[in-house]
């Protein structure tokens, strides 16, 4: 890694167990002001329907909140599922917040659909909706560079420069490649599979009037603490908690390490488990910069996006300013 990677924060309002959403919601605008006071280049928040376990329903109406009790930091979404809305509703939205926080706005844009049937049909929307991506993504970029002879305009959306990036699932390299935006990705299926599509987005980019070059952001779970065990520790509730999901089909507020490790898994649950613990970041603050240098420098991210949720608020806020101070950004 020849260079400091900026650091950002995405944070999807997870619920603990025994709290209410709505204090899952205050959390986020708390964690925000204190990812603002350590340096962090961004902070997005998530759009979950229908999820027990998640409060954060309505990204926008969140940013808002987000971009009010802070002063400089970046605020966006990590991100608009864009099948689930209308391209004008979101131009205005996002027109809307960068008119009241202006040169702070991110609008990331993802392609997943409603986690089950019956969220999709309450959504008025449908696995098409999902193929219909790159067309919508190119409506929607339409609104910001509309003529005043348009047919629909976005007010006031017309004629503003928002940041926009593409989660990478599935198709999503693809998108971003040809939208000419930047690209956000996971290692989902792996370190080996994550070079080899960014190496598809930078070959098949596309220059547009938002981005001249590729740009990468890797979004990864990061555990930093003072022991590995204790770091390693600090991920397991929401490992749990998409553990369950697979096995069961929802996804349940976090639950305290020591209650989860109690339990008797079935085997299902077991597998499941172990599979999702793997592929995070975690350790001492020495593991982790030798780890996260490596992965960085392999894929030449110029940007990380630290995901990292969990039941322990004050083991996750002691984690996040481990990392800050393991790599300074600038001011």
């Amino acid at each position: 890694m020849t260079a400091t990677p900026r650091l950002s924060v995405l944070d999807r309002s997870l619920v603990r167990r025994g709290h209410s959403p709505a204090e899952s919601l205050q959390r986020t605008r708390r964690f925000a002001v204190e990812a603002e006071r350590l340096g962090y280049h961004r902070f997005w928040v998530a759009e979950h329907h229908g999820v027990p376990g998640v409060a954060g329903a309505a990204p926008t109406v969140l940013a808002a909140a987000v971009a009010s009790a802070t002063s400089h930091i970046r605020v966006g979404t990590g991100g608009v599922m864009l099948p689930n809305h209308q391209p004008l509703v979101v131009a205005e939205q996002f027109g809307v917040l960068e008119s009241m926080f202006p040169g702070r706005i991110d609008l990331g844009l993802g392609r997943s659909l409603g986690f089950t049937a019956k969220i999709r049909r309450a959504l008025g929307r449908d696995r098409e909706s999902a193929e219909r991506f790159g067309e919508s993504v190119a409506e929607l970029l339409g609104y910001f560079t509309a003529t005043p002879d348009a047919s629909v305009r976005a007010v006031p959306a017309e004629g503003l420069r928002i940041p926009m990036f593409i989660l990478a699932t599935g198709a999503g390299v693809e998108f971003a490649a040809q939208a000419g935006l930047p690209l956000v990705i996971a290692a989902i299926r792996g370190d080996e599979a994550l070079r080899q599509s960014v190496d598809q987005y930078r070959e098949t980019f596309q220059p547009s009037a938002l981005t001249s070059r590729p740009y990468v952001v890797l979004s990864r779970s990061i555990a930093v603490a003072e022991t590995t065990e204790q770091a390693r520790r600090l991920l397991i509730p929401e490992a749990w908690s998409s553990a369950y999901s697979r096995v069961h089909g929802v996804f349940p507020p976090l639950e305290p390490v020591g209650d989860i490790l109690a339990r008797q898994f079935t085997d299902w649950e077991r597998e499941q488990f172990d599979r999702a613990m793997r592929g995070h970041l975690y350790g001492t603050e020495a593991e982790v910069t030798e780890a996260l240098a490596a992965i960085v420098g392999a894929i030449e991210a110029d940007e990380v996006l630290v995901s990292t949720s969990g039941y322990d608020e004050d083991g996750l806020l002691d984690s996040y300013r481990r990392l800050a101070r393991l790599f300074p950004q600038p001011h």
